[in-house]
Parts: C-alpha cells; structure tokens; sequence
C-alpha cells in the first residue's frame, strides 16, 4: 500500500527506480552507447566473440536487452549460456535444444550426436537468413582453463561459409587480465568493451530520465540532492535506483514538495549501516 501510495503521492504512473529489465529505463548515457554501438558492429558483421565488461550493477543485462532489441529478429535465438556450472556434453545438449526451441526425447546425448545436431541446426538457421548469439553470463567466474577451451571450441561450429553464431561474453572487468594472458581468445574478440560509472552530469540525466518515463512532469530532486546522489552511489546505476526510490519514499513519509541532499544522505546513512 505504502508503494501506491508513494506513486500517488509523486503523481507516477510506476516506480521509476525499480531494478527491471524494461528498456523504456535504459539511458542512452555516451559509455552505453558506445558499447551499444560496437556490439551491434560485432554481431551485424558476425564477428566470433565480443566482450562487454562493466562491475556489478552497471547495467549490463539492461544493454544487452537493449542490443537485441534494436538487432530484431534476424538475429537469434539468444542462448543465455551458463557455463561455468556446466560440462561440455551438456552445454552442447542444452545449445541444441535452444537452438530447435525445445527439449529433445532423449535420456542422454553424446557429444559427436549433439554436434551434428548443432551443425544440422545452424545450417537451417542460415537459410532463414539468422544468425543465433550465445550470451555467456557471468563470464569471470570461469577459472579453469579446460572451460575456457571448451568454450574457445564452440567458436570452430560453422553455418556454410559462414561463422555459426557469435559468443558474447558479459562479465566483470578482472576478466580482463586473464584474458590478456590466453592469446587464442585475444585474437578471437572482435570487440572489448568496459562501461564506466556515470559522470555527475550523467546521473542527474538518468534520474530525469527514469522520473520521465514514470510519468513524472516536474523535477523531484533538487539540484544538491541530484549532486548528493551521484558522490554516495559512485555513478553506480543499481546503486542510483536504491537510493533515489528510498529518498522519494523518505519525502512522501515527511510530505516534502522535492527532494533535497539531506533526504539523500539520510537514506544512505541508513542503508550503509544495515549493509555493513
């Protein structure tokens, strides 16, 4: 209740900092779109792997959403991988079955089976003009060095001519390091890109943004507050969105017409502490 009426209360038609996955909250900020763009490049021109790197609450899915998205359907399926838990017999099992939309009848495929099944697959996929991306999630938490060649290996499968799909590899920037000491995948990356925190001019265009979005037709944060929000959340977005929803809950409790700094470094305060 004490949610609607919040929303009521700010005139919102929806929260403007829930942590979703809808891309009408995606922010076009210059580090986003740049990794957008290059990622777009990577796939049109079926490129083998790409890289996107950021740490956590960066936005990553979002953008990723966003990519295909903006790609349609010509590319696809997107096959959300997880790898690192994983073997190599049931990555191939699982591929298939995303790759056909559905789970085969079988209690237990061998590898050289789920192979051709694959190749048969991607050769029918390219003849309806598509081309299927592999999302790797989370890809610094693969640490041993038998995963990462298994998951180099999918890269060989070829539709014709023609790269079979494209692996994109979502993780946090220490990946970076242990990926310049494997030469096989460096020349294999078409395209590394690191999205960065917000810069304070950022912020205050993505929490305009968000209130925009969510119905909002006057600024609900005051300049100080704006300023106050990006110092305590370090340009983060996840971070943006936590502090900004309970600054505008902290305001409705108090009946404030807007929400100044103080508003901002009390709920801090308060997460900070519970956090800690």
């Amino acid at each position: 209740m004490a949610k609607l009426m919040y929303q009521a209360y700010w005139q919102l038609t929806e929260r403007p900092f829930e942590n979703s996955l809808d891309l009408r909250f995606y922010y076009p900020s210059q580090c986003h779109q740049a990794a957008l763009l290059k990622l777009r490049y990577a796939l049109e021109t079926q490129a083998e792997a790409a890289l996107l790197a950021a740490g956590p609450g960066m936005g990553k899915t979002l953008l990723v959403g966003m990519l295909g998205h903006l790609l349609g359907e010509r590319f696809g399926p997107w096959i959300q991988l997880g790898f690192p838990q994983m073997r190599l017999q049931e990555v191939l099992e699982y591929v298939a079955d995303e790759l056909e939309g559905e789970k085969t009848e079988r209690a237990s495929a061998s590898i050289a089976w789920s192979i051709r099944r694959i190749e048969r697959l991607l050769d029918k996929l390219a003849g309806q003009g598509r081309h299927p991306i592999l999302v790797v999630e989370d890809a610094h938490l693969i640490t041993e060095a038998e995963h990462w060649e298994e998951l180099r290996l999918l890269m060989n499968f070829r539709a014709g001519q023609r790269v079979g799909w494209t692996l994109l590899l979502v993780a946090q920037p220490p990946l970076l390091p242990l990926l310049e000491r494997m030469p096989a995948w460096e020349d294999r990356l078409a395209i590394k890109c690191l999205l960065r925190p917000f810069e304070p001019m950022d912020t205050a265009a993505y929490v305009a943004h968000r209130l925009k979005v969510a119905g909002a037709s006057r600024d609900l944060f005051e300049p100080d507050a704006l300023a106050a929000l990006h110092q305590l959340s370090h340009g983060v977005p996840r971070r943006i969105n936590r502090l900004a929803d309970l600054a505008l809950l902290l305001g409705y409790a108090e009946s404030q017409e807007i929400i100044l700094a103080e508003h901002v470094q009390a709920v801090a305060e308060e997460m900070f502490t519970f956090s800690s």
